[in-house]
């Protein structure tokens, strides 16, 4: 399982997943531009001291993370469209690409990536935010994998 986050714009919520990442041992790849220097303050302090237990690999755009990291799944997040992230079939291997947080993921990534799930939400809300939404959809992968068993 990895996280793909493709073109973070806020520090908080990118620590925030690099601390999830830390707690359950899963490779954090982001994808550039990001929103914010990989040195901010911001970014650090939402991760804490477990910055130097986080897999993190930045990449200078999306075809480089394509062409090297070559994901054996990509499952694109959207906050409107796919199928509910409980009734979808995760598999271990699974690369979780979630899009910046004022936008989602641009039309053309969504449109090449054929398994697409989303979080059901009830309410007047957007989206969630993208650090909640990470740690939602990893747990039920883990869950549906069976990688939570005996931890």
């Amino acid at each position: 399982m990895h996280i793909v986050l493709y073109q973070p714009q806020i520090p908080p919520n990118t620590g925030s997943i690099a601390r999830l990442c830390a707690a359950t041992g899963t490779p954090l790849h982001l994808i550039e531009p990001l929103g914010f220097s990989i040195d901010d303050r911001h970014l650090k302090r939402a991760g804490l001291d477990y910055w130097e237990h986080v897999r993190v690999k930045v990449w200078p755009d999306w075809q480089a993370y394509l062409d090297s990291a070559q994901p054996t799944r990509l499952v694109a997040t959207c906050a409107r469209f796919g199928t509910p992230h409980h009734e979808f079939s995760f598999t271990s291997d699974d690369a979780l690409l979630l899009g910046p947080e004022a936008t989602g993921l641009p039309m053309r990534v969504i449109e090449s990536i054929p398994q697409l799930v989303r979080i059901p939400i009830w309410g007047q809300v957007r989206s969630l935010n993208l650090a909640n939404a990470a740690s939602v959809l990893l747990y039920e992968a883990y869950r549906q994998t069976g990688a939570l068993q005996g931890r």
